[in-house]
């Protein structure tokens, strides 16, 4: 006779995953229904997650080439990190597909268990075998005491059991008391929390659904947001200091300067029309004005944006060149060249200048040809196709740097060869250049999925607090003549399950030895 503690996870229910002779589809299931597998994957996941922390990310910077950055800070370790595309660890294919295999571990889980799991509990037999309650961890068994009344110790019984709040079944002299079922779909509840939220972070992916950039935004000129058709203008950026008086002794005696405030008085447009023109100036449309200061965001629709930094160093905005003629000095006439919104074409006496490129940020890439590093005006460059007396028909390129010292710096007069011969544009004096002051560095940000990801965590939260607070606890009783059998389970807390057995026992007028009715063994 089987005398060992019974498996009473499922109640004896078989699940999928034990299947005999399985297919390749049940040993595909078999692999993801394993929970060791699972813990496996979630170590790997946490080890490329922890990888990703080593170095800074490329998504945390404004403006920088990550190609020569890691190399230049973090030496030929940097640059393995690099090539490794450890830069960019949470945005990569073997990051997301072990996101997807924990998610794909956690639907299968949960499927290979929910459904037995609810078979066992849906129909429960209140009279069970005298071997089934034997087989309990927790058992009691002993001779109805002669002084007793069998009708009258039941309905204590059952009473002392409802005060314990048991649900209370009765059959032919058999009873099933019963609390806390809930408690046992508590993990899986977990599970479809932890399915949300991963569907949502994986939904990041998906375009529209997630930004997050750091750009410089100058003064009255509204920029483009990526991917978006909002622009969003710098109307007056203002930066306040704390005293003297205002900061601690010791940041005074340093003599440190610490910005009190400083807030960027932003508006909002809609692009309305000519949005995919490069060179031509976009409709806007205000829709929406905020004062962005630090922890108080512009919040439109899903658009978020963040001040983030600035910078008070001068930047050029415009310049007012002229044409001159190169052996006598003439000069044609003047254009106004706007550095962020230049014009597709000017006319300067008998010239026709056509824009065919502009670099914000000029220099030459390792194969020789013209690249722009940043979209920031650090070294602004234009391309013109210039036209009219003395040039070729179809017009002669030139490039044109407004900064003196990019002049010299990537041999203006070297780039453009012989038609500086015959023509050249020039500012004349530094009246002709407009500078700005300063700049407001905002973070920018598009979050679709993070409604999504709060809902997930909030019911993973829930699943939790049902499975580590309740425990779902089963009394089987019954009386065969004289002889009085209980067999108790309990998914997890057996200390606290034996001990209130003893005491309904005890409420029931009979004395129990608390360590006598557990058996020990098994404690799943």
């Amino acid at each position: 006779m089987e005398t060992s503690v019974l498996e009473m996870r499922y109640d004896g229910v078989a699940r999928k995953s034990q299947k005999a002779n399985p297919s390749v589809i049940d040993r595909v299931w078999n692999f993801f229904s394993s929970v060791k597998i699972a813990v496996v994957i979630i170590i790997i996941t946490l080890i490329g997650a922890s990888l990703g922390t080593i170095y800074p990310q490329e998504s945390q910077f404004i403006n920088f080439d990550p190609s020569t950055y890691y190399k230049e800070n973090y030496g030929t370790i940097g640059h393995i990190y690099y090539l490794l595309g450890l830069s960019h660890t949470y945005e990569s294919w073997w990051f997301i597909t072990l996101l997807v295999m924990i998610g794909a571990s956690l639907v299968i889980c949960s499927l290979d268990r929910v459904l037995p799991l609810y078979r066992a509990l849906h129909k429960q037999k209140i009279r069970k075998h005298d071997q089934f309650l034997r087989r309990q961890r927790i058992v009691y068994e002993q001779q109805f005491p002669e002084a007793m009344n069998q009708e009258d110790w039941i309905q204590k019984a059952k009473k002392a059991l409802k005060r314990k709040g048991y649900r209370v079944y009765e059959q032919d002299g058999a009873i099933l008391a019963e609390k806390n079922r809930f408690s046992r779909w508590g993990p899986y509840i977990n599970h479809i929390g932890l399915i949300i939220f991963l569907l949502a972070v994986l939904a990041r992916s998906i375009p529209g659904w997630n930004l997050e950039y750091y750009a410089a935004f100058p003064h009255n000129e509204p920029r483009p947001i990526e991917n978006t058709p909002y622009y969003l203008e710098n109307n007056k950026f203002t930066v306040e200091y704390y005293t003297l008086e205002e900061m601690p002794e010791q940041f005074a005696k340093e003599g440190r300067v610490i910005p009190k405030l400083f807030e960027t008085q932003a508006t909002l447009y809609r692009c309305a029309a000519n949005c995919d023109e490069p060179l031509a100036e976009p409709k806007l449309e205000e829709v929406y004005k905020h004062n962005i200061r630090v922890n108080e965001p512009l919040k439109y629709e899903d658009l978020m944006i963040f001040q983030y930094d600035f910078d008070l160093t001068p930047k050029l905005v415009a310049v007012k060149p002229v044409l001159k003629n190169t052996k006598t000095n003439e000069v044609y006439g003047s254009f106004e060249l706007k550095i962020s919104k230049s014009e597709p074409k000017y006319i300067v006496g008998p010239y026709t200048l056509e824009l065919r490129e502009k670099y914000m940020d000029f220099d030459l890439g390792k194969d020789g040809k013209p690249i722009t590093k940043t979209p920031n005006p650090n070294a602004p460059a234009f391309l013109f196709m210039i036209k009219g007396p003395g040039l070729e028909e179809t017009g002669e390129p030139y490039f044109y740097f407004p900064l003196q010292k990019d002049k010299q710096r990537f041999r203006e007069d070297v780039l453009n060869k012989d038609i500086m011969q015959k023509i050249q544009i020039d500012v004349q004096s530094m009246a002709d250049v407009t500078i700005q002051e300063s700049l407001s560095y905002l973070n920018v940000r598009i979050e679709k999925a993070l409604p999504y990801i709060w809902v997930g965590a909030g019911i993973s939260m829930i699943g939790l607090v049902m499975g580590f607070y309740w425990q779902h606890r089963r009394i089987w009783l019954r009386l065969n003549g004289k002889q009085l059998l209980l067999g108790a389970h309990t998914n997890k807390n057996w200390y606290g399950m034996r001990n209130e057995v003893a005491r309904i026992l005890r409420e029931t007028d009979l004395e129990v030895d608390v360590n006598a009715i557990d058996r020990g063994g098994d404690k799943s």
